[in-house]
């Protein structure tokens, strides 16, 4: 088994080809506006905070539209809508303002798209618009409703379904939609505060791979053939927005309400609370994007619109700096994704920051959108994708003509 075999320029799913906000890629566009570096920009139904899957010339889109749940796949060479599946919903499902419906992300292997729309379900569709399989997995139901994203190798898709009273991982084969196994999360009664958002990771740890996750109070490593826990590791506190990222032998997770950041030594078996901690920081730094490693570095942004540089041995702060051009909102839910030497965060005014991935702070450029977002960045052959509540945002590129917003593919 393995991950997806994403090829260069394909951003399969929510955080890229390996899942922790890395591209493969050493090129993205550092400069745009409105009007400027503009390939294209699609008006969308409704406000909406997933990220966009690219995939060869198409790019995927999850859409909440009344009761009705929608995957959309556009051209990404003029951003023309090729198909839409809508597949009904509830007729109610609660959640909050800041957090439509249709919020968790798609992934795709170039032979199907799968996406997850809460009580709906999860759903396979080919490359066509065809459906393939749809598995219920019964109501999900919280106040702030859901956000984590499926994740897919090359034989299962993995979902952290919740949060709320049920909550749950769960692997499905990708071909049939049958579920393999499930592992019940610690859920204490009915719960309408805490929970877990947290999209699972698959790393390579010690030649083979492990499911990370992130619950209640702890995160584990789980093998992806059985749903056996491995190792676990508890104080994350009980909530997390934020996910496991992993680099240098490390995962670091962040929890929220309640809750810490853990970085955790990969390798161990069992409990490792005590063996594997490298470092803790309590109360928790309230993130609800997930950081990138570089370099012995994690670069994170708060949710209050700090941006920051921790040394990952240590948990250390080597900088902490507001995000300029605060805009509308400064505040901060996507998370950060790093091409070549350069970190793009996006806040939720539609302001980009681009800093150089360094220990010494150093900010290259600052683009306005003037539109909401909350969804993460995207990129791919040079491209950049930018999904806002109003429209969907095609930026730079290094074939084919520039044209300003609304002006190809809109509709």
């Amino acid at each position: 088994m393995g991950m997806i075999g994403a090829g260069w320029g394909d951003w399969p799913a929510w955080r890229g080809p390996s899942g922790d906000g890395r591209s493969l890629e050493t090129e993205a566009p550092l400069r745009w506006s409105r009007t400027e570096n503009v390939r294209w920009r699609v008006a969308l139904p409704g406000p909406g905070n997933s990220t966009p899957a690219v995939w060869g010339d198409t790019v995927f889109l999850t859409q909440g539209a009344g009761t009705t749940r929608v995957v959309t796949a556009l051209d990404r060479r003029n951003g023309r809508v090729r198909w839409n599946l809508g597949v009904p919903g509830v007729a109610r499902e609660r959640t909050q303002r800041s957090n439509p419906a249709g919020s968790s992300s798609p992934v795709t292997d170039g032979e199907r798209v799968v996406a997850w729309f809460g009580s709906a379900g999860l759903v396979a569709v080919d490359m066509e618009g065809r459906g393939l399989w749809r598995l219920d997995l019964g109501r999900q139901e919280h106040r702030f409703g859901y956000g984590s994203s499926p994740v897919m190798d090359d034989r299962r898709v993995y979902l952290n379904f919740g949060p709320g009273s049920r909550e749950f991982v769960v692997a499905v084969d990708k071909r049939t939609g049958r579920e393999v196994w499930r592992v019940e999360g610690p859920v204490p009664g009915a719960d309408d505060t805490y929970g877990t958002w947290s999209t699972p990771l698959l790393a390579e740890v010690e030649g083979r791979w492990q499911l990370l996750v992130a619950l209640r109070d702890h995160v584990a490593g789980l093998n992806p053939d059985s749903g056996h826990t491995i190792w676990q590791a508890r104080g994350l506190g009980l909530q997390a927005k934020a996910s496991p990222v992993a680099g240098g032998g490390v995962v670091v997770v962040a929890g929220d309400l309640r809750g810490a950041e853990l970085a955790i030594r990969l390798g161990g078996r069992g409990d490792v609370t005590d063996t594997h901690r490298v470092w803790r920081e309590s109360p928790a730094r309230s993130r609800i994007g997930t950081g990138v490693i570089h370099e012995g570095h994690l670069y994170g942004a708060r949710a209050n619109g700090i941006l920051d540089c921790l040394d990952l041995e240590t948990g250390e702060p080597v900088w902490s700096e507001r995000m300029p051009g605060a805009g509308a909102n400064g505040a901060i839910w996507s998370s950060p994704m790093l091409v070549g030497d350069r970190i793009y965060v996006v806040n939720q005014g539609g302001d980009t920051v681009v800093i150089r991935a360094s220990p010494r702070f150093e900010v290259l450029a600052v683009n306005a959108l003037d539109e909401v977002v909350n969804a993460s960045p995207a990129v791919s052959r040079g491209e950049l994708f930018i999904r806002t509540w109003q429209a969907l945002w095609c930026l730079g590129g290094t074939d084919g003509p520039t044209t300003g917003p609304g002006t190809s593919g809109s509709r």
